[in-house]
């Protein structure tokens, strides 16, 4: 069973916390609406006492970083003076004492919150909190990459009435393909491939001859070349060098027995490749 790319971004986020900042304990979560997180990841803790607590919008350290929408720490968590203490029991029985928390913003709203703690009342340096930011902008990274991927899915499962509408399908089948290979949930990733599998044969004709097998790179590239972009532009999107572009694009063009780009866009139309 796979796991959701939230839980396991989330996961690595926390494990490179701790790595880069030397912090003993990190734990965090999602906000499941506008002002509630539920902390659902945790590392380095010895107690399960953090796991599954409802933080609300200002209160406690990690409400208040909701609420200010910035970064927030504290030197001695259960005198501290600028926070509320509701969450001072799982605190205490984590045996914590300074602690920071660093919101996850994506389109300038709130997602989620990583925490990092000591056992004992040090203050937090800026080297910290800047590794601590930089863990939170690979999860920021990872939900707006999932983000993307939604809104690409909800348009291709709308009805297509006219070859406008079916221009609209293709651009957003280049976009998934583009997207897939930065998807780290393998059940998401595989979703979204028969996503674009289903688009491209959505208009394929009877079956003509042999079947062409591209590799997956080669139909990223083309289905990059019959958006319209140029071998740079689709090198950017692919995250690929453009020398490797065009060899990915020669390749397919000799399977597809096509002499120019337009041509192997129609031919790999043809064959039910590309939608």
């Amino acid at each position: 069973m796979h796991e959701p790319v939230d839980t396991v971004q989330m996961r690595a986020a926390l494990l490179r916390l701790r790595r880069a900042t030397g912090l003993p304990v990190a734990f965090g979560g999602l906000l499941h609406d506008a002002r509630q997180l539920r902390i659902a990841e945790l590392s380095g803790t010895a107690t399960g006492a953090l796991r599954g607590l409802s933080i609300s919008a200002g209160n406690g350290l990690g409400g208040k970083c909701i609420a200010l929408s910035r970064p927030c720490a504290v030197t001695d968590y259960p005198s501290a003076r600028h926070i509320s203490h509701e969450y001072d029991a799982a605190v205490a029985t984590e045996g914590l004492r300074s602690v920071l928390a660093v919101p996850v913003v994506v389109q300038r709203r709130v997602r989620g919150v990583l925490y990092g703690a000591l056992r004992s009342p040090t203050a937090v340096g800026d080297r910290t909190f800047d590794a601590a930011v930089a863990a939170a902008r690979d999860v920021e990274q990872a939900l707006v990459v999932r983000d993307e991927v939604q809104r690409l899915l909800t348009a291709t499962r709308e009805p297509v009435a006219d070859g406008g509408a079916w221009e609209e399908v293709r651009e957003a089948h280049g976009e998934l393909r583009a997207l897939a290979p930065r998807i780290a949930d393998d059940s998401l990733r595989e979703t979204l491939l028969a996503v674009c599998g289903r688009l491209a044969a959505a208009t394929a004709g009877p079956p003509r001859g042999q079947a062409v097998a591209l590799a997956p790179r080669e139909l990223d590239v083309l289905a990059c070349v019959a958006a319209g972009s140029t071998n740079a532009v689709a090198a950017e999107r692919l995250g690929l060098k453009p020398e490797t572009v065009k060899a990915y694009l020669r390749s397919a063009m000799r399977k597809l027995g096509a002499h120019t780009r337009l041509e192997a866009v129609v031919a790999a139309r043809r064959a039910g490749l590309l939608p």
